[in-house]
């Protein structure tokens, strides 16, 4: 690591991306970051003890990787635009932000589904017969595309949270939402009727920069792999995935 010159404008700021060979990561704050630094930490890429979260941009504990953390719905921004070589993200998420990203990995947490539901009371009836439903939620994109593809016109109501109250005071006819048990559906008299995406945690990259890393970039891809995957791991060393 070189020390910034007393008084130069970097002083005192965190180091991201300065070296050629040190990888920037964006992570997502809240529900896929506890998973993805286990996964991180197993791959030998871990953070130092003591750290609490706070901080937005942090090295790993050999410092070979600088790790932004970020909105879920920015790594993606981030990661195209060059800002970070890899990231973290939801599939949902990606697919939404619709970003030009390679996809390198699929990581084995983060399950969850977007559906399309409604009030119990009409669960029968077919979405083909919904006239112009107002549809309430936080992915305009892919529900405005999921039911454009049916020929349904769907007036897309976006939402920025609590998406199930939508239906309960009127305001829209059907939501589409992220589900992992379906528990929040049921305390509010909603059932599921369509599943638009299945989603899980990807590895995102930078495409100039996975040629130009391109021997981090592996090295990095490949212990995470092992990591969430340690059993194919444990084959191909021995020659038994051949």
């Amino acid at each position: 690591m070189v020390d910034s010159p007393a008084g130069s404008p970097m002083e005192g700021k965190p180091e991201v991306g300065r070296s050629a060979a040190r990888l920037v990561v964006a992570l997502p704050k809240g529900r896929l970051l506890d998973e993805a630094l286990d996964s991180l930490t197993r791959a030998g890429y871990g953070l130092n003890a003591g750290e609490n979260g706070r901080r937005l941009v942090v090295p790993s504990s050999d410092a070979r990787v600088s790790y932004i953390l970020a909105k879920p719905a920015d790594v993606p921004v981030y990661v195209e635009n060059g800002a970070a070589d890899l990231g973290i993200v939801g599939l949902d998420v990606l697919r939404e932000s619709q970003r030009d990203v390679l996809e390198p990995l699929q990581l084995p947490f983060g399950h969850c589904r977007l559906v399309v539901a409604g009030p119990a009371l009409r669960s029968e009836r077919p979405l083909r017969l919904e006239p112009n439903p107002r549809v309430a939620t936080k992915f305009p994109v892919l529900t405005e595309a999921f039911f454009r593809q049916r020929g349904i016109s769907a007036e897309i109501i976006q939402l920025s949270g609590s998406v199930e109250l939508a239906p309960l005071v009127d305001l829209a006819d059907l939501i589409v939402d992220l589900v992992q048990t379906g528990r929040t559906l049921r305390d509010n008299g909603l059932v599921e009727l369509r599943i638009i995406l299945e989603s899980q945690a990807m590895l995102i990259a930078n495409r100039a920069a996975w040629r130009l890393k391109a021997t981090g970039m592996a090295a990095f891809v490949s212990a995470l792999r092992d990591s969430v995957n340690p059993l194919q791991a444990i084959q191909e060393s021995s020659g038994m995935g051949r």
